[in-house]
Parts: structure tokens; sequence; C-alpha cells
């Protein structure tokens, strides 16, 4: 097991980038949306990944999490490395290591909410652990509407199944993109706390790409991206203290 050193003591990575790079078009068109970025995500670790926008951190996050190609460099997933899998094999690793919460909720029309957030689990055959599926479920305040389709649903309601999703399964790792983005201030502080003692009780590993420095401060660290490079880095942040790091970026993304 691949292992790093945080604050002088190593843990174990579930997931690492090295020299990772995403270039999109050629000649004047060209585009680089990741620059050589290295940075390991440790396990039982709740990462949040800020930045300008057009920074790379949804690149960074996708690319990570097997979502999308890049172009140079390599990306660990535990011991796997994803440059050397074929589609099918990286289809089986993300249904069953990976967690994901998205902007667009991603739901299927036809299936309930019950049976889009089993949906993962009913793929690669398993059962969930009811006790754990209904604490979910719970939490994200669901259990009266779980017989209903996404279009019975507010856009709210729609992002609470996609985040009961991610977590039903218990993955090994959870990627979220702006995961609390269509809930409201309450309900986004209980799943952003519930993701967070998921982390110290349950060992699990969250990366969330956020421009909340309020969401960014549930997290034990948060990266800072701009022009497709890690340019800060900040451990056991509060929302003052993201919020006076990203005003020291300046109009190119860079550090005072």
């Amino acid at each position: 097991m691949t292992t790093t050193s945080i604050a002088g003591r190593a843990t174990a990575v579930a997931a690492r980038a090295t020299d990772l790079s995403k270039v999109y078009g050629q000649g004047e068109t060209r585009v680089i949306a990741l620059d050589r970025v290295s940075v390991d995500f440790g396990q039982a670790e709740f990462t949040a990944i800020m930045g300008p926008s057009g920074s790379g951190k949804s690149t960074l996050m996708h690319c990570v999490a097997g979502l999308d190609s890049f172009s140079s460099g390599s990306v660990r997933i535990g011991d796997t490395e994803l440059g050397s899998l074929k589609d099918k094999q990286l289809t089986k690793l993300r249904r069953d290591k990976i967690g994901f919460i998205f902007q667009a909720f991603n739901l299927l029309p036809t299936l309930t909410a019950l049976e889009n957030i089993t949906l993962p689990m009913d793929i690669a055959g398993r059962k969930p652990d009811k006790q754990w599926l209904d604490t979910v479920i719970e939490m994200v305040g669901l259990s009266g509407r779980l017989g209903h389709r996404p279009s019975q649903l507010s856009g709210g309601q729609q992002q609470r199944v996609a985040v009961a999703r991610a977590l039903a399964s218990k993955p090994e790792i959870i990627f979220g993109d702006e995961p609390t983005g269509n809930l409201d201030s309450r309900s986004g502080a209980e799943v952003l706390g519930f993701l967070r003692n998921s982390v110290r009780e349950l060992g699990q590993t969250v990366v969330m790409v956020t421009h909340d420095p309020v969401a960014a401060a549930y997290a034990d660290r948060v990266v800072f991206l701009a022009d497709g490079r890690i340019v800060d880095e900040l451990r056991a942040p509060t929302a003052d203290s993201v919020l006076d790091r990203m005003k020291r970026f300046d109009a190119k993304g860079r550090t005072s």
C-alpha cells in the first residue's frame, strides 16, 4: 500500500496524481487545463479543492476519478494505475470503489428515489447494509419520498438522492462536485457534517470541489488551484481562513 507523510505521520494514499497534465486542442486553440499536477489524497481524509473559475479544479477531480482521460502523467486509486486499465476495468473500478456526487444529479428518470440510491449496488450484485442505508436516507430527509421518481422531486430532493447514492455503498473514496450546491443551508450543513463524520468515524475518504469557504471548512485540508497548477494548501481550515487565502489570489490566480 502506498503511503505518504502528513504532519509527521504516515498515512495510506487513497488516490494519487503524479505530473498530471490535461491539454485540450492544438495550435492557437491549445488550452492547458492541468499543468503537471502532483497531489495525494490520504485515506480517511476530507479534502476540498478550490480555485478561480477555469483553474482546473473540476478537471483534476474528473481525471483522478477516472471520469476523464489525461494527456500525460499518472493517476492511481489505491495501488491501481488508471492509465493501464481497459474501459471495462475502469468501469468496474468506478462502480465498486468510487462514489460520485455531481452538480447534475444524473438520476435515472424511470427509477424511484430508493432504486436510484441502490442502483450501483444492484448492478454490482451486492445487497446494501440496511442499517447504514436507513441512516443515510434519514440524514438527507428522504424517508417519505423513496417511492417517488425524479420528476416528482424538487431539485434539492434530487440532489439528496444523489448524495445518498454516493454514500450508500460505503465506497473507498467519494468525489463530489459542489455536492451541496442545490441544497438549502441547513440541509447542506447536515450533508457536509455527515461526510465529515463518515471520514472521522468510518474511515471514508472524500474529495470535494467547491467554491464555498463555508463548505470547505468542513474538510481536513483545502488544496488551491490556479492556471492548472496547485498553488497553495491549507490544513484545519475555517471559513475565514479559506476566504482570506482566496483573497490573496490576483487576477491570474497566483498568491501574493
